[in-house]
């Protein structure tokens, strides 16, 4: 997981660079578009573009809390307000640069919006009529189709920030519920008997002869240890990401606790006759095989959160990958 999480860390500095590099590029159109010289309603349109491109860098160097870490919260801010900024810049570029930027428009708007939104369709038509050039009496309609693909973009980054941030979440809570409940059973040892198993031999506990409070810690551990290696084992079926987002990250953290708790649910299971066939466990060794088994059968339940993270990630489109026609 250390391997895991330095991959993420290093293609979440990759996209932050990218980012801050397509600031730059920003910030020299701006520059270049002042130097041309401005009217005072247009001077006002080029500082707010302005103004965005300093958030945008201030969102991408301030240190942040590990929530907006873990979430991506701060890269998502800094893309808004570059966003903004492209727009102000659509709104303002001489006739000369302007014809060139049709393509690029209609590749971002094919990316997140409909087949058939109507500011698309139009765009699409006039700069067809045009030669695929886009002359200063399509600008409205196109500065409004990159505003909205913008806005959808946003609202995919936001669906996967959103997610992310229910995991971390779950995370917290299942963690906090196994440390509590190793606590009561180790200070408990009304607890820790329920782990254990009365075949005619006399008792067997997961530790020994007697309960003890480490029992259910040894339960919690082996699930944990058994949920970790299923994690690793589906390494291979996980896709990365080269955005802000952890999700992958989280999702194999939340098989720790997952398995640990599942591992002393199956235990208290078998030893109440729930599962049909298992009444009694006759060793050490057996109660512990079973915690480790159970600790794997997790994966039934987050495998299917998996491809859930998958396909909110996959959601979140970028050029790289293309446009769907």
């Amino acid at each position: 997981m250390d391997n895991d999480e330095d991959v993420a860390g290093q293609q979440r500095s990759a996209w932050c660079a990218r980012l801050g590099a397509h600031i730059a590029e920003l910030q020299s159109q701006i520059n270049r578009i002042v130097k041309l010289g401005l009217s005072p309603a247009d001077a006002e349109v080029a500082a707010k573009a302005n103004e965005q491109l300093v958030a945008a860098r201030r969102a991408l160097s301030e240190k942040h809390r590990f929530r907006k870490r873990i979430t991506g919260l701060y890269a998502d801010a800094a893309l808004a307000n570059v966003h903004e900024a492209e727009v102000e810049i659509l709104r303002l570029l001489p006739g000369g640069e302007l014809v060139w930027r049709g393509p690029r428009i209609i590749t971002q708007a094919r990316l997140h919006l409909a087949a058939d939104d109507q500011r698309l369709v139009d765009l699409e038509a006039g700069l067809k009529r045009n030669s695929n050039l886009l002359t200063p009496d399509l600008r409205d309609l196109a500065v409004s189709t990159l505003q909205a693909a913008h806005q959808a973009e946003e609202a995919e980054r936001a669906r996967a920030r959103s997610f992310s941030q229910i995991v971390a979440a779950s995370v917290v809570i299942m963690t906090v519920i196994a440390a509590v409940f190793a606590v009561w059973g180790y200070v408990d040892p009304g607890v820790a008997e329920k782990f254990c198993f009365t075949p005619p031999e006399g008792m067997v506990c997961p530790i020994g002869r007697s309960a003890e409070g480490g029992d259910l810690l040894l339960v919690l551990f082996v699930g944990a240890l058994a949920a970790a290696l299923a994690g690793a084992v589906s390494l291979r079926s996980m896709h990365g990401t080269s955005g802000p987002y952890r999700i992958a990250v989280l999702l194999l953290v939340l098989r720790l606790p997952v398995g640990a708790l599942t591992a002393a649910l199956g235990i208290l299971l078998i030893g109440g006759e729930f599962l049909p066939g298992l009444s009694s466990l006759d060793s050490e060794a057996q109660i512990v095989a079973w915690a480790a088994a159970f600790g794997i059968l997790q994966e039934t339940v987050t495998r299917a959160v998996d491809k859930q993270g998958q396909l909110v990630l996959d959601n979140v489109r970028a050029p790289a990958r293309g446009f769907e026609p």
